[in-house]
């Protein structure tokens, strides 16, 4: 009798150690939006800069978007005006300036 209540509660801790503490852990995904994102705009046009389009009428929003990642990021907001300058002032060589400044803009795990 007492060997077979020590099988049983052998069986029973065995059961739950097996079980676990729970279910699976949980995987979530997490959105991150470009309308939260004040260099989406940026990136965009330097990427197409960067493969090879000419300059057009979205030189005028220049001002406007540098303004935007001030407001969330002065540091980069520096590097994209000077950027967007150098590459108003050598239009030839926007492409290699557009990669340039992509590389320097790109998202930072911090």
């Amino acid at each position: 009798m007492v060997r077979r209540a020590s099988a049983l509660a052998a069986l029973a801790v065995l059961g739950v150690a097996l079980a676990g503490c729970g279910g699976s852990v949980k995987e979530e995904m997490i959105e991150v939006k470009a309308a939260n994102d004040p260099l989406h705009e940026p990136r965009l046009i330097l990427e197409r800069y960067a493969a090879g389009q000419a300059l057009g009428s979205e030189v005028m929003s220049f001002p406007n978007m540098v303004e935007n990642v001030r407001k969330v990021d002065p540091p980069r907001a520096d590097v994209l005006e000077k950027g967007l300058a150098d590459i108003q002032k050598a239009p030839a060589s926007r492409s290699a300036k557009a990669k340039e400044l992509l590389q320097q803009l790109a998202p930072s795990m911090k």
